[in-house]
Parts: C-alpha cells; sequence; structure tokens
C-alpha cells in the first residue's frame, strides 16, 4: 500500500477476495450432474428405468454421444446400470464408495477420438511421402501384434498403439509423435474402458485390423490422398462404433 495515499482513500479499498481455480466441466459431466441430482432427489428412484438415449439428448439439447458419455460416467459411479436389451436402469441413489475416481477435466472418448482423427489423418498423409520399406514392414508388424493378441482372446490394445504411434513415427516430428502417443493413452480411464466393455469386441477389433491394412496399402503405394482419406475412415468408424445401438441381450435358445 502506498504510505502517501489518504487515509480515507486507503480506507475504500476493499479487502481483496480469495481468488480459486475455476475448473473447466467436460458437456458429459455437467450431463451427468444434472442426471445425478434427479436420481439423489427422487426424480428417477432405485430400480426404475431412465428415459432412452435419443430422449434424454432431445430434453437437454444435446448430441446422444454426449448422453451416452454421462450414463457411461454414472455406470462407472454405480449409480445406474446397462442391461442390454432392457435400457438404463438406476440401482443406486449415491455413487459407490468402491467406484474408481473420474477427474473432473477427463475428456470423453468421442472427443478424444476427434482429436486424433485430425492429427492422425495428416500424419498418414505424411507417412505416404516418406515410409521406407522398413517402415512399412514395421507397421505389418504392428498388425500382426493385434491379431495375435486377438488369437490369444485379448482386445489387441498394444499392437493397435504401436500402429498409431509408428504411423507417427514416420513423420520424424518429436511433439507430434509424443502428443499421437498421450491421445492414445487418454484410453486408459474409467470412462473409456467402460465404453469399451460395452461397444469392443473381437468382431469390432477384426474390423479395425481391416481398415488398418488399408491404411498400410495406402502408404506402402505413396499416396497420401488415400492414406488421408483411410486413416479418416478408421477413426471416423470408431467413432460409429462406440455410437451404436446399446448391445441386445443375447437370444435364449429353446432345446
Amino acid at each position: 500500500m502506498n504510505p502517501n495515499w489518504p487515509d480515507h482513500f486507503t480506507a475504500s479499498i476493499p479487502h481483496p477476495m480469495p481468488i480459486q481455480a475455476v475448473e473447466p466441466k467436460r458437456l458429459y459431466r455437467q450431463i451427468a450432474d444434472q442426471l445425478r441430482a434427479l436420481i439423489r432427489r427422487g426424480e428417477y428412484d432405485v430400480g426404475t428405468r431412465l428415459p432412452a438415449e435419443r430422449d434424454l439428448a432431445a430434453r437437454l439439447g444435446v448430441s446422444r454421444p454426449s448422453v451416452r458419455e454421462a450414463l457411461i460416467a454414472l455406470e462407472v459411479e454405480g449409480l445406474v446400470e446397462v442391461r442390454p436389451g432392457s435400457g438404463i436402469h438406476v440401482v443406486a441413489r449415491d455413487p459407490a464408495a468402491s467406484a474408481p475416481r473420474l477427474e473432473p477435466t477427463a475428456f470423453g472418448p468421442f472427443e478424444i477420438i476427434r482429436a486424433r482423427q485430425l492429427i492422425e489423418c495428416e500424419l498418414a498423409a505424411v507417412a505416404a511421402l516418406h515410409a521406407t520399406k522398413e517402415q512399412v514392414a514395421g507397421l505389418r508388424e504392428a498388425l500382426a501384434v493385434m491379431d495375435d493378441e486377438l488369437a490369444a482372446g485379448a482386445m489387441p490394445i498394444r499392437g493397435d498403439r504401436l500402429f498409431h504411434v509408428r504411423v507417427a513415427e514416420i513423420a520424424g516430428n518429436g511433439p507430434l509423435l509424443r502428443t499421437v502417443g498421450e491421445l492414445y493413452d487418454m484410453r486408459n480411464n474409467p470412462l473409456f474402458e467402460q465404453m469399451g466393455h460395452h461397444f469392443e469386441n473381437e468382431k469390432s477389433w477384426r474390423k479395425a485390423i481391416v481398415e488398418h491394412r488399408g491404411v498400410v496399402a495406402a502408404i506402402a503405394a505413396r499416396k497420401p490422398d488415400a492414406a488421408r482419406a483411410a486413416m479418416h475412415q478408421h477413426l471416423e468408424r470408431s467413432q460409429e462404433r462406440f455410437a451404436e445401438a446399446w448391445p441386445q441381450a443375447t437370444p435364449e435358445t429353446t432345446p
């Protein structure tokens, strides 16, 4: 404080208010907060079924993918349960004490894939211009790893990551390579894992491998436009697979 200022002036300066950091909140978290509050108030009681995904999206004025991410977040917390062929049912009024913690700023799966799409499509085009025979062989090796993982009954996450990172490596740009790896590793959060539990299976991963082969073929043929388009199609279809109808119950067979 300036000692030369008059007392009546300094006395009028208000005491500074403590400032707290403002955390940005993803759209799906805002939706989840609204639904959680309704469940807690008893608007949707334990044992009842939530409105259909499309109805919630219309009422809230948001996209169905955002609603889906919100519902998955509530499932991770233990508030709702996805019952194939039956819908989303409320199973608890408060989050389970043992539920994994979702970071407030954690990105949703659709947002992550869209970010990857913006970056990796162009990297595939660059790879088509510069890939050596050895680097193309490395991409095919990554696909073989995916095949081996599926054959062993595991989801081919390791081979999939290897493939996308190796495409990025061909560009020879360290920051972009790091970005691709970090974006891919964002799938290692409870929200993305739960989404994968519902929508990733051997059939969906087989489709992904076929799409990868299209990317490799375009890179090997040194066709940047085709490589860009193939990577765009692959990541677009990845989003579509997460946006498909909820898995249905397996029909019972009669003896």
